[in-house]
């Protein structure tokens, strides 16, 4: 039996904000966009090409205090050109980072330990590594 995760709550402040910075900077699908009431509206995002999407909302979990997801991650196969686009979209991201060591030849010497990093308006913070091949 397979178990796969596909959608992951992110607690935001200000739900317009929130979609305007995933969708248009980040550059995430928006998927819908419900109001259920004056007090819960759903919208989930998907970032291209990924089987998980996030969710983000009013009344969707509120023990979750906007900005408390820490470590999410993204995978990309060129962090070079993914960087970029953060950068051209307005989005605030690190430098390059190369954290460790492949533990064996890889066709980039930045597959699997160069990351960058960023965190969106609330303060969950992402982070995006490079995997330019899974063999």
């Amino acid at each position: 039996m397979n178990w796969t995760l596909e959608v992951v709550v992110v607690p935001v402040s200000d739900v317009d904000r929130a979609k305007a910075f995933y969708a248009d900077q980040v550059g995430f699908d928006v998927d819908h966009d419900t109001k259920i009431s004056e007090d819960a509206r759903i919208v989930q995002l998907t970032p291209p090409g990924s089987g998980c999407s996030i969710v983000i909302g009013k009344g969707v979990v509120p023990q979750m205090p906007p900005g408390s997801v820490k470590g999410l991650q993204l995978v990309v196969a060129d962090l070079h050109k993914a960087r970029a686009e953060l950068l051209e979209r307005g989005v605030e991201v690190s430098e390059i980072q190369v954290l460790g060591e492949s533990p064996r030849p890889m066709p980039d010497p930045l597959d699997n330990v160069g990351f960058v990093f960023f965190t969106d308006p609330d303060g969950n913070a992402w982070a995006v590594q490079q995997i330019s091949s899974r063999g």
